[in-house]
């Protein structure tokens, strides 16, 4: 018998069924939640750690970024009040002077010392406006603001200097020929300047000299604002009340740290004397001389100033031994004894008189040959360099006002103007007044 349809069984297909997850064990649900936590701590680890690092970063860019700016503000600082100090001193002297005081004095004395001995003095030739003439002297100087004081009717004075004997074969008129200038005192010359090449090779180069009666004239250690120390007593400057006697200055030596000495003024040692060492020394009564400390000059109550730099470049008339070698360094260090630059000196003459001496194209040699030429028998470098280097004789300027005066220079070629001494500035000079 035949089934039917609906007696017929439907083919079926099996049916998937998911077992449901039995509930963990105990243990293995605690080994879960630990390694869940494990995770949890290491990536919070991570953050901690990335964050720290990052502030950390933070913290050394800045410590970078304030060093940096010290690094660089700091100098700017004390360079911006270098430049904007009072003083006289143009823009590039200061900066030189900056970069010497603040560890970068071997740069300087390179780069000088390069640029000098690629660009030496012209050799042969003659000078372009010939032996300069010097101004006549003029009236008195006054030790007051009023008129000229009583003085004797002879006033006790040094014979002037005969003329020097020049370097070449052939002088030009007047070369090596003192003539009388600047301010009389009691109706006499106190100062007489020469001109002359200083030696047969640069013949178109000039130097010059004044010679300095010590009779006439009372001299004046005057400190600077920042050389050598010490005290101020003038303002570091020829003040106005004492400008009625002024008839000549003169730079003074090396920063006091390069010039191998002392200084000891207004009863007061700036720094210690050193024995042996070249010195200007000035006496209670106006009296300069030059010489060597401990063997010309020793301290004593008649001392009232002394000005030490190197040693002496002149004794007894002669240059000294081992100047040409600048033997155990006795001459400085900066730019070399050989180097041929602006120098000036200043030495005695063997009537006590006072004689500087200051040019362009000089070592040390050639200034201690012209020191010995313009009758020298002791005699120390002072200052080098152009912009250093500085004498005048002073004129009134003013018949009404024996206080306004003007500085003549001793060479047209230097580069202060005559108020270098009549306003503060940063180094110690000598000024030399009417004595009487």
């Amino acid at each position: 018998m035949s089934k039917s349809i609906s007696d017929t069984e439907a083919p079926t297909q099996p049916v998937a069924i998911t077992p449901r997850p039995a509930p963990p064990p105990r243990d293995v649900a605690r080994s879960v939640r630990a390694a869940d936590s494990r995770r949890a701590r290491r990536l919070s680890n991570e953050a901690a750690t990335k964050s720290r690092r990052q502030r950390r970063k933070k913290i050394f860019r800045r410590v970078v970024a304030v060093a940096l700016a010290v690094i660089v503000l700091v100098p700017a600082w004390s360079y911006y009040r270098a430049l904007s100090a009072e003083g006289t001193d143009p823009f590039a002297a200061r900066s030189v002077e900056w970069m010497r005081d603040n560890g970068l004095s071997g740069v300087v004395d390179w780069v000088e010392h390069w640029w000098y001995t690629r660009n030496p003095p012209p050799v042969g030739g003659k000078p372009k406006h010939g032996i300069p003439v010097a101004k006549g002297p003029s009236g008195d100087a006054a030790t007051k603001a009023g008129a000229a004081a009583a003085v004797p009717a002879v006033q006790d004075h040094l014979t002037p200097p005969p003329p020097m004997q020049p370097l070449v074969t052939t002088p030009l008129p007047g070369e090596g020929v003192w003539q009388p200038t600047g301010r009389q005192v009691a109706g006499l010359p106190a100062v007489y300047t020469a001109f002359f090449r200083p030696d047969a090779v640069h013949t178109s180069l000039i130097a010059g000299a004044m010679w300095l009666d010590v009779k006439l004239l009372k001299t004046t250690f005057i400190p600077g604002l920042n050389e050598p120390g010490g005290p101020q007593t003038l303002g570091a400057q020829v003040p106005p009340e004492l400008r009625p006697g002024l008839v000549a200055a003169f730079n003074s030596g090396f920063k006091i740290d390069s010039s191998q000495g002392g200084v000891y003024t207004d009863g007061q040692v700036v720094k210690p004397l050193v024995d042996g060492a070249a010195s200007l020394v000035i006496n209670t009564d106006g009296e300069a001389s030059v010489g060597v400390w401990g063997r010309d000059f020793v301290m004593g109550p008649d001392i009232a100033s002394v000005r030490q730099n190197l040693a002496l470049i002149l004794d007894d008339g002669v240059p000294a031994p081992g100047l040409p070698t600048n033997q155990d360094g006795a001459w400085g260090a900066t730019l070399g004894n050989e180097v041929f630059v602006w120098r000036s000196g200043v030495g005695v003459d063997a009537n006590g008189a006072l004689v500087y001496v200051a040019g362009p194209g000089l070592s040390a040699v050639t200034l201690a040959v012209l020191l010995q030429r313009a009758g020298c028998v002791r005699a120390m470098e002072l200052d080098i360099n152009s912009q250093w280097t500085s004498a005048y004789t002073y004129q009134q300027t003013d018949p009404a006002n024996p206080a306004a005066v003007e500085g003549l220079k001793l060479l047209p070629e230097m580069s202060r103007d005559g108020n270098r001494y009549l306003q503060p500035g940063e180094r110690d000079f000598f000024a030399l007044f009417a004595a009487h």
